[in-house]
């Protein structure tokens, strides 16, 4: 077993290392705020997504894993449409047995009772979406309790902000960054889709990011017990890529992270810890490649028909014109996270020596100095702007890959459908506003009653946000259809087709937490 890097003395390390009850109080506020605005408004389908999910996850509370017979899938589909109400939705695409690769969304003029499926080649169906959230969400659905899967997978998540802030900050940290995960819009609005496996995605990799962030920095822990918050660190990330193949972005600033700090720092990290983390991404990477060989044809496809996702340069301009409202509108926190970026990057540049290693050493941040001596160290200044960066490279990964995404590349979207894809690191943008909420220059106890008073009006941002989804579109046609006069890609689509409107127009359809007609 390694000997720890920084030894500290025993009771006085236990004692400060205890969160107090005012962290806990807050943290716990905070998510008991998320809680109680998700549940007090009623549960809504309110894309084709949530219907393609909910197929997935009553299928396998049936015993039906991934793929279901085509007697299966109409009785499935029949026994949804019944339960989905009178409210209107898209037409079929055509006869139960139509070509292989054709989707279904629902009976024509109808609700949905299972949607975005495809037919394969061997004539079973199976969801087009990434397969991993069923897994994940299935147990709650057997229990009845399925509003509770985002908000169980979201407390996760806090925990592992908590404990990873609070030992990267100090003890105003961990509260910090929880309250800014738990009050943003976007957390509210997902969190209340309990068929929508957005939040859950956000929710793991802040548990994953989180134990990581807690691991490399605890070096007075034992090897054995940072080896294995790491393992479920990592694993925590892999669950979240395995809902959302695009975020194996993340997983993959995780490994660069590790790696990184392996070659520059090796005796900061435990023996052998570096073969179990990697290890586990190794074999997940090989078991989802041999999943979608089986399932989908090829170690690199998915549910969806080629060219039906497009990422583009092309797209990068358009999405800088149409995305910063809705991401603003979701997720104001996020002025606060490229605020701390930009901050510790000055500071880093202005404190940072310009030869060799620093020669002060950081205290342990459970018992973390006074703020002010804190910004004045260049140790600090080092130790923020590496774990800065691994951050950034996080957020950014998975919001630059997405900037190229051509659905969102136009007007007409609601911040309900567009912001989705950028959810899933509002973890990392917690830590970095929780790094500025504690690195403010005032007295302790100013810098506690600040951030609480920040916390609180991102609170009501995302009230405000949260309640202020009711209205939103499908999406406009030269979105859904292509643009006017051109086909989509794949030719001419046929009428009634999934994406297709149905008689009447384009679709309008309530939704969110407002719950007024459309």
């Amino acid at each position: 077993m390694d000997a720890p890097v920084q030894v500290r003395s025993g009771a006085s390390a236990v004692r400060a290392s205890r969160p107090g009850w005012a962290e806990i109080t807050f943290a716990a506020t905070a998510f008991a705020v998320l809680c109680i605005a998700v549940l007090s408004v009623a549960p809504n389908l309110v894309e084709p997504d949530d219907y393609a999910y909910r197929g997935s996850i009553v299928a396998m509370t049936q015993g039906h894993f991934l793929t279901l017979s085509a007697a299966q899938f109409h009785a499935l589909s029949a026994k949804l449409d019944r339960s989905s109400g009178p409210r209107p939705q898209v037409r079929a695409v055509g006869p139960a047995g139509g070509r292989p690769g054709v989707r279904v969304v629902g009976q024509a003029g109808g609700p949905p009772g299972v949607a975005q499926w495809v037919r394969l080649p061997d004539g079973r169906w199976i969801s087009e979406k990434d397969p991993g959230y069923p897994f994940l969400a299935a147990p709650f659905q057997l229990l009845g309790v399925i509003r509770l899967a985002p908000l169980f997978y979201g407390a996760l998540g806090c925990l592992g902000l908590f404990f990873g802030a609070r030992r990267w900050l100090g003890r105003l940290g961990g509260a910090a960054a929880v309250g800014l995960f738990c009050t943003s819009g976007a957390a509210l609005l997902f969190a209340w889709r309990d068929y929508m496996p957005t939040f859950t995605e956000a929710g793991l990799i802040a548990a994953g990011t989180g134990a990581l962030l807690w691991t490399l920095l605890a070096t007075e822990a034992s090897a054995r017990r940072r080896i294995w918050t790491g393992l479920l660190g990592f694993v925590a990330i892999e669950a979240a890529v395995f809902s959302r193949y695009t975020n194996v972005v993340v997983l993959g600033c995780a490994v660069l992270a590790v790696l990184a700090l392996r070659l520059r720092r090796p005796e900061i990290l435990p023996r052998r810890a570096l073969w179990w983390w990697l290890g586990s991404a190794v074999l997940f990477a090989a078991g989802v490649a041999v999943f979608n060989d089986l399932v989908y044809g090829g170690p690199l496809r998915s549910g969806y028909r080629p060219g039906e996702i497009r990422f583009g340069l092309g797209s990068v301009l358009p999405n800088l014109r149409y995305m910063p409202g809705h991401l603003i509108q979701a997720m104001p926190m996020l002025v606060l996270g490229v605020a701390a970026l930009a901050w510790i990057g000055a500071r880093w540049l202005r404190q940072a020596p310009r030869h060799g290693r620093p020669t002060s050493a950081r205290r342990d941040t459970a018992d973390r100095r006074d703020p002010a001596d804190a910004r004045r160290d260049p140790a600090d200044a080092r130790r923020d702007a590496a774990v800065g960066l691994a951050l950034a490279a996080s957020w950014i990964s998975v919001w630059g890959l997405y900037a190229a995404y051509s659905w969102t590349a136009g007007p007409g979207l609601s911040t309900l459908q567009a912001a989705r894809f950028y959810v899933p690191v509002i973890g990392a943008i917690a830590l970095l506003g929780a790094w500025l909420l504690t690195h403010l220059p005032l007295r302790a106890s100013m810098t506690a009653l600040t951030s609480a008073a920040v916390v609180a009006a991102m609170a009501g941002l995302g009230i405000w946000s949260f309640t202020n989804t009711g209205q939103f579109r499908l999406g406009p046609p030269h979105i859904l259809h292509g643009p006017p006069g051109k086909p989509p890609p794949g030719g001419k689509r046929p009428p009634g087709a999934a994406g297709a409107p149905a008689a009447g127009g384009p679709y309008n359809r309530s939704a969110g937490p407002s719950g007024q007609p459309g």
